[in-house]
């Protein structure tokens, strides 16, 4: 694969310190969640990929509605990230909830989300590794 964009971010002192983006549009302190003995006053990793999942799974979902000439662009994809212990380290599951437009039927809604989930590289690269649960609203 030959990258069209690469993103570059920095993190230092782990889930308790900074992420900065090369760019500098990012820049934000992290915290571990209260549910993990942190303090909860930042922003976690898994929330980081829960919002790059939603929105890349939304663009993915476009991209498909437009090839099948249906339009999705008020569809909302909200994703949940949990994390928990497994064996020795810890892993992730994901729940996709995509809230499909008004007055699209579900069949079609249904095809062009399985489509989507098919095409979304975080999909790509969380199949096999990780649970993936999807849920059509």
């Amino acid at each position: 694969m030959d990258a069209i964009y690469t993103a570059v971010a920095t993190a230092t002192h782990g889930r308790d310190g900074r992420a900065v983006t090369s760019d500098g549009k990012l820049d934000l302190g992290l915290g571990i969640p209260v549910e993990m003995g942190g303090n909860g006053q930042g922003t976690n990793p898994e929330q980081l990929f829960a919002a790059g999942y939603a929105a890349c799974f939304g663009s993915a979902l476009g991209v498909v509605g437009r090839a099948a000439k249906v339009d999705v662009s008020d569809a909302a994809v909200t994703a949940e990230v949990g994390i928990g212990k497994q064996g020795e380290g810890f892993a992730l599951k994901v729940t996709l909830r995509v809230e499909l437009p008004d007055g699209l039927d579900e069949t079609t809604g249904r095809k062009l989300v399985e489509q989507a989930h098919q095409v979304c590289p975080y999909s790509n690269a969380t199949r096999g590794n990780i649970d993936v649960d999807i849920v059509v609203e």
